[in-house]
């Protein structure tokens, strides 16, 4: 399955014959392209956005160093190396497993599980401190390694997982599964970590790749394989698939990825409301997300508030989430981007930490819009009795407005009215300050 890499934007009058006239072209016709709209800041007349993709199967390497923190630990301590070894952050005040052998993992230890419990599990576990300046020189050796091959390498925190994006190298370097290779051979010996590998035609499903094969070994997903690789296996091994989502496929008895690959997209509607649409792609390998360069990091904004004292009430709660949700729209807004997903995170007074995100479909930067999907949100998060002491709101995969399939869409109407009072906010806040006009729902939190 191809995926993809170039893209070719092409701006016309908005006009019904200009997009006949466009889908005549003979070149333009053998791409996928689709439709989109906007309003000219300075012709004020209405643009149509035809964006045509160019297509091209991907070949991605995963490297994945299983246990990664443990891994350069057991470097650094050689005793350990067939010992059960706990990392955990022990200056906390209910320290929490960061990570874990594979020992470790197979007495039923987890990662965020509280320590004391996870000492119960494993009693002859050792435990030690969190080092994150030392794991962040082993990725930096990490990316080294793979440096050489491509200068589309995308990294994640610290974890030893890394993306390559080899697509074309093969004159210079070989087939894909050859230039894997040898970059677990550079890592052997530079390093003396041996990490899993795998390659596929996009991310997902070679991250899926990878967790199928752990703690050891090495997996090819060929292009137009994507389904079929997917099709057998467990749920949980689809990346992006979270707790709460497994929690409502064992409701439905969905144990493998196949059985909710036979779901049509109306059907996960009704389980996974706005989260349908991402889940229906991932379990049939679908993934278009690119591979970053190396030092380019996603973007991300992030917002979020301490309560002066911790609180329960569903209307302060709620108050202060709408205050975050305005920042964070007036900050894309200022971008010119619009947010693909929220990230609610809760911290209780009592320490406990609850995470729960959920996906715009469509991107939007619409405050209205992201504070309907951010209270879905928490209220999926927000589950228990105990009083809350600090919220934070994060959006992420930010991408650029208009969102698909919004030229037509019988609620336009309603959407330009609210898009309009977002705009009037905005030029009050812009010449008077941000705090010059606020909404009925946060007059009882504080700025």
């Amino acid at each position: 399955m191809t995926t993809p890499v170039e893209s070719l934007n092409v701006f016309l009058r908005f006009d019904q014959s200009n997009i006949r006239r466009f889908d005549q072209l003979a070149f333009i016709r053998s791409f996928p392209y689709s439709l989109s709209s906007f309003l000219s800041p300075v012709s004020g007349l209405q643009v149509l956005v035809i964006h045509v993709i160019l297509m091209r199967e991907r070949s991605i390497i995963h490297i994945n160093v299983a246990d990664f923190a443990v891994a350069v630990e057991r470097l650094v301590h050689r005793g350990l190396k067939e010992r059960p070894v706990i990392i955990a952050h022990d200056a906390a005040v209910r320290a929490t497993v960061y990570d874990m052998s594979e020992e470790v993992y197979q007495n039923g230890v987890r990662k965020g599980m509280p320590l004391r419990q996870a000492l119960r599990y494993c009693q002859d576990a050792v435990v030690l401190p969190f080092h994150p300046f030392r794991y962040e020189r082993a990725m930096v050796q990490l990316l080294k390694c793979a440096l050489p091959y491509s200068p589309l390498i995308e990294k994640s925190d610290h974890d030893g997982h890394l993306f390559i994006d080899v697509t074309g190298t093969g004159r210079l370097f070989g087939p894909p599964p050859d230039i894997a290779w040898r970059i677990r051979k550079a890592m052997r010996a530079d390093m003396g970590l041996d990490p899993i590998w795998s390659v596929a035609p996009n991310k997902l499903v070679a991250k899926a790749a990878t967790r199928m094969v752990k703690p050891v070994g090495e997996y090819i997903v060929g292009a137009g394989e994507e389904a079929c690789f997917m099709k057998p296996l467990p749920i949980h091994l689809v990346p992006g698939i979270e707790r709460e989502d497994l929690k409502c496929f064992r409701e439905f008895n969905l144990t493998r990825t196949g059985h909710v690959a036979n779901l049509s997209i109306e059907q996960l509607y009704v389980m996974f409301d706005n989260r349908s649409h991402s889940l229906y792609n991932a379990v049939r390998g679908i993934d278009p997300s690119p591979v970053l360069p190396v030092g380019q990091e996603h973007p991300v904004i992030s917002v979020d508030h301490t309560f002066g004292n911790d609180t329960n009430t569903v209307t302060s709660v709620e108050g202060v989430l709408y205050r975050l949700v305005e920042k964070v729209g007036s900050n894309l807004r200022k971008r010119r981007l619009a947010a693909k997903r929220i990230r609610i995170i809760l911290d209780y007074s009592d320490g406990k930490r609850m995470i729960r995100q959920t996906t715009v479909d469509p991107a939007t930067a619409n405050d209205f819009r992201l504070f309907a999907v951010a209270k879905t949100a928490l209220e999926g998060v927000w589950k228990r009795r105990v009083r809350i002491r600090h919220l934070r709101l994060i959006c992420n995969r930010l991408t650029y407005p208009p969102a698909q399939m919004a030229l037509f869409s019988e609620h336009e109407q309603g959407k330009g009215k609210s898009d309009n009072l977002i705009f009037a906010l905005d030029s009050i806040r812009r010449r008077y300050g941000f705090d010059a006009v606020r909404t009925g729902r946060t007059l009882s939190t504080h700025p």
